[in-house]
């Protein structure tokens, strides 16, 4: 173990603090403000500390048990461009964003990780968003790294890819990189989903999985002022209908042994990606249980952090603040 601890806000299901503990982190607090969020979280860590809070409302001083840390860490609600000004709740996200950024100053983390839209590491839409940053952190003695990273690189069949900031103290900083790819092929629907496809006895999990050949495209939990779940925008559902996938909604069950697989008949002759299938697409492991009803646990997941980009990331800045051969070598 590496002996490195973070805290992490805006947890949701866990994608994030699972791979920071695959690389070999502790956490010492994870929060949230949704209670199924809060209940997924301690239904599979019951040992993990975690606040049922708005980040808004999350005092440091009240909890000294976060004080000094390793890493704060945060997959935070993706934040709008310029262009959605005009939503009613078109600030919420940049909020959760400063206030991310605010923390720093009372944890004094050595490293600060946060993920959101691929946009915010480049985009000119967001300037003013690592313009903050860089405001409030450098003079803290903070060095930065803006990139991209796509899930597709790190053995998860998703093409999803996420804007990143990491930010180290300048005494580790010059010892980090971006993670490499862990992977030279990419995953795909097909190889990760036939064993569940064929648990119920479907003959054609085979023929389906043959078809499946690619990876998804990015899942997309929706938000809570939305009615039920499906699998995206037009052109995700388009691409998962070339897969033979009904992507207009999610599924209650995998096929049984008389299910008709025949696209070409409509969608009602297509499969159904269920909630638990989804979290594999997600690279959460079989055992990691989501709370809720099927559309609230969709919506979790779609919003997760899939756990092996979180790991990929975590061992990148370990790198810097352990630079142990012996432990980069581990896991």
């Amino acid at each position: 173990m590496s002996g490195l601890t973070f805290v992490d806000v805006c947890s949701g299901a866990g994608g994030l603090a699972l791979g920071l503990e695959q690389a070999g982190f502790e956490p010492r607090l994870l929060l949230d403000d949704d209670e199924l969020a809060v209940s997924t979280l301690r239904a599979n860590r019951s040992h993990w500390k975690v606040l049922h809070t708005d980040l808004l409302d999350f005092d440091p001083a009240e909890h000294p048990v976060s004080h000094d840390v390793d890493l704060l860490s945060a997959g935070l609600p993706r934040v709008k461009s310029s262009a959605t000004v005009g939503r009613a709740d078109s600030h919420a996200e940049e909020e959760l964003l400063r206030a991310t950024v605010y923390l720093v100053h009372a944890i004094k983390p050595r490293a600060v990780l946060i993920e959101n839209v691929p946009g915010l590491a480049h985009s000119d839409a967001y300037q003013q968003f690592r313009d903050f940053a860089r405001a409030e952190l450098a003079h803290l003695g903070y060095e930065f790294s803006w990139f991209v990273v796509n899930a597709v690189d790190f053995g998860v069949p998703q093409n999803r890819k996420q804007g990143v900031l990491v930010a180290i103290a300048r005494q580790w900083a010059e010892g980090f990189r971006p993670p490499a790819p862990t992977v030279q092929q990419p995953m795909t629907v097909g190889a990760v989903l036939e064993p569940s496809m064929a648990s119920r006895g479907w003959k054609d999990a085979a023929r389906w999985a043959a078809q499946a050949d690619r990876p998804a495209p990015t899942l997309v939990g929706g938000s809570k002022n939305r009615g039920g779940a499906d699998l995206g925008p037009t052109g995700a559902k388009q691409t998962w209908a070339t897969m033979g996938v009904n992507g207009h909604t999610v599924g209650d069950e995998v096929p049984d042994a008389d299910f008709v697989w025949d696209p070409e008949l409509g969608r009602d002759h297509m499969v159904k990606i269920t909630p638990r299938q989804a979290a594999l697409l997600q690279g959460f492991p079989e055992t990691w249980e989501i709370t809720g009803r099927k559309t609230a646990r969709y919506r979790q997941i779609g919003h997760a952090t899939p756990p092996p980009v979180g790991k990929a990331l975590g061992r990148a800045i370990a790198s810097a603040l352990i630079p142990d051969p012996r432990f980069l070598s581990a896991g």
